[in-house]
């Protein structure tokens, strides 16, 4: 999908959900790591994380862009747009948006095992198999291939 079918998604669940236009644009980025999408306070703009769609369906990118909807259609109306608030929080709710963006697969993790205990560690960072040991046994730790 490209940046322009992203704005016509966008533009038509602004109308459908929001009964108001989006007349900003809408494209993907893909330096967002940790989140589904982003509003631009300065320039109204929505970014998507492209993972929202090549990694799950066409519904959870729906979800996102309607949470990212909710921040736009309550700024430009200068109503709470924040988390916290219960604006977009009932905003949310009323439009079936997503809360939270689920978690991207492509997040690397790292697991040892012990070589004694065979206990599994899982971490997202690399760790220093000279300096690590097991905290049950004291085994040796090494990583595991998946």
């Amino acid at each position: 999908m490209k940046n322009d079918s992203l704005q016509n998604i966008v533009e038509k669940i602004s109308l459908e959900s929001f009964n108001k236009e989006f007349k900003h644009s809408a494209k993907f980025n893909k330096r967002l790591r940790t989140t589904g999408g982003r509003y631009n306070l300065a320039t109204h703009d929505i970014e998507i994380n492209p993972r929202m769609l090549t990694e799950h369906n066409e519904k959870i990118l729906y979800g996102v862009i309607k949470h990212e909807l909710c921040h736009y259609h309550l700024h430009l109306s200068n109503r709470k747009f924040q988390h916290k608030d219960r604006d977009f929080k009932d905003l949310l709710t009323a439009v079936d948006g997503l809360r939270f963006a689920p978690a991207s697969k492509l997040l690397i993790s790292y697991t040892y095992v012990c070589c004694n205990c065979q206990q599994v560690y899982i971490r997202k960072r690399k760790i220093d198999l000279k300096k690590y040991v097991c905290s049950k046994c004291h085994g040796k730790l090494k990583l595991q291939n998946d």
